[in-house]
């Protein structure tokens, strides 16, 4: 190639033919929502990021191709030119993309599994390098388990060497005239099969190398029920890299309402988002006569900010109660006022909100607790309104989508609050988090893009205030 030959461009197709037998949702497993957005959604945005990629085609299952369709128009996604109808087969299905793909044959084309949204930008930019000198790369990891080989009945007949073994991933990248070549000779054979499309190249043109780019353990996918819990920790642990220490948002020109922020982490946020350049307006019990659990209150409080301010681009619920005791010993009247402030006022508080955030794109943000994963003994009723507000976060995520509007969660492990102070009085020092630590991590999650995360807050992930 001289320098005033044009590179080839680089196609990245997405396949997304499955139907999700196995996962068992009912639904095609490329439109399972994790973390408030369809898997296919995620893979795009992995794919539209990629300055290698200069072009997307999705090659959907027919039956489900209309539900596709938004995303041709959706600004998120400028590379993304067509959705094709995929065949009965993954063969089929890649060669319904070929077709399409115009007449050079040195066009440089990624396949790659719509659910495998873990994909990362190394990977992306090893393979298309790779196609500078190969005309066939695929991407694969080392073998962790010892492979077998058996017979019809189940007896061991072989134990490879583990070492030169490897688990087959995608992306898998060709040069157009290869892949076409290595089909054309397919066609012609009637007993052709293969899983993938480095297997016909493997196949039917047995003198082409083909190169392997090393993947990650992260780039799974996800085709059994277990695989979409996996997922949906992954993304969880994607969020988890905000740290305290990083430097805060410029929040200048948002409008900010935090109701509990009269002390403890809602007081901390105040500060820090005020810090940040935010117009903050703080509603609390103490500090403004409000009471999370009155939707009447709740609704008066946001007009009034939005009055104020002429938008509101979050609503930060961070208000809480924790009363200790066993349930049997608890009075009725606490019972209902744990639950109602500590997840009936997450509800109210949230739908209030969701117009005002409609119209800028904004995002809710909510609290939970480290016991939301486990009831304990003399707090279940908190425990169990945090696990609920686990659950309320990722599905508004999904409801909110098309809104624009996310919603997050932040689950700080021990505060050093005024609140976990009445309950348990002195702790160790260095055991609790300090309200800054979470603050800021609340505040880069509110200039994240990040939707139905549950983001963790550990005392180990803070060295220092910010």
């Amino acid at each position: 190639m001289t320098d005033s030959t044009p590179a080839p461009r680089t196609v990245a197709v997405i396949l997304a033919g499955g139907i999700g037998v196995r996962v068992g949702l009912g639904i095609p497993k490329q439109l399972i929502k994790i973390a408030g957005k369809a898997i296919v959604e995620h893979t795009l945005e992995v794919m539209s990021s990629s300055e290698v990629i200069d072009e997307i085609v999705i090659v959907m299952n027919a039956g489900a191709i209309s539900q596709l369709e938004s995303l041709k128009h959706d600004e998120r996604f400028p590379k993304l030119t067509r959705i094709l109808p995929g065949g009965e087969t993954r063969n089929d299905s890649t060669q319904a993309a070929l077709a399409a793909l115009g007449d050079d044959p040195a066009t440089k084309v990624l396949f790659h599994d719509a659910v495998r949204p873990f994909v990362n930008d190394r990977i992306l930019e090893e393979c298309v390098e790779a196609l500078d000198h190969y005309e066939a790369v695929d991407t694969a990891i080392p073998s962790a388990d010892t492979i077998i080989q058996v017979d019809a009945a189940s007896h061991i007949t072989g134990i490879p060497n583990r070492s030169t073994l490897r688990r087959g991933q995608t992306p898998q990248g060709f040069r157009l005239g290869t892949i076409r070549a290595a089909y054309a000779l397919a066609n012609e054979d009637k007993t052709f099969h293969a899983t993938d499309d480095c297997g016909v190249v493997f196949t039917y043109l047995p003198d082409t190398p083909i190169f392997v780019v090393e993947g990650t353990p992260e780039n799974m996918k996800v085709t059994e029920p277990i695989d979409v819990h996996i997922a949906e920790k992954l993304f969880q642990l994607q969020s988890a890299s905000l740290t305290a220490d990083a430097e805060l948002p410029d929040l200048s020109g948002k409008v900010i309402v935090v109701f509990g922020g009269s002390y403890g982490i809602g007081e901390s946020i105040v500060d820090l988002a005020r810090s940040a350049g935010a117009e903050v307006h703080e509603f609390s019990r103490t500090t403004t006569a409000t009471d999370v659990r009155s939707r009447t209150a709740v609704k008066k409080a946001l007009k009034h900010a939005h009055e104020q301010s002429g938008r509101i681009d979050a609503v930060i619920m961070s208000a809480g109660v924790l009363r200790m005791g066993p349930l049997t010993a608890t009075k009725v009247k606490h019972i209902e006022s744990s639950v109602e402030t500590n997840f009936l006022a997450p509800v109210i508080v949230s739908r209030a909100a969701h117009k005002y955030l409609k119209q800028t794109g904004g995002q809710v943000l909510l609290f939970t607790s480290s016991s939301h994963t486990r009831g304990r003994a003399n707090y279940g009723i908190y425990s169990a309104s945090k696990a609920a507000v686990v659950n309320l976060t990722q599905a508004l995520a999904e409801e909110w989508a098309e809104d624009s509007v996310r919603i997050n969660c932040i689950n700080p492990q021990r505060t050093r609050t005024p609140m976990r102070a009445n309950a348990f009085g002195e702790e160790p020092e260095g055991s609790l988090l300090d309200p800054l630590h979470v603050a800021s991590v609340s505040l880069q999650v509110l200039d994240s893009g990040l939707t139905g995360q549950i983001v963790a807050v550990r005392v180990e992930e803070s060295s220092k205030a910010p």
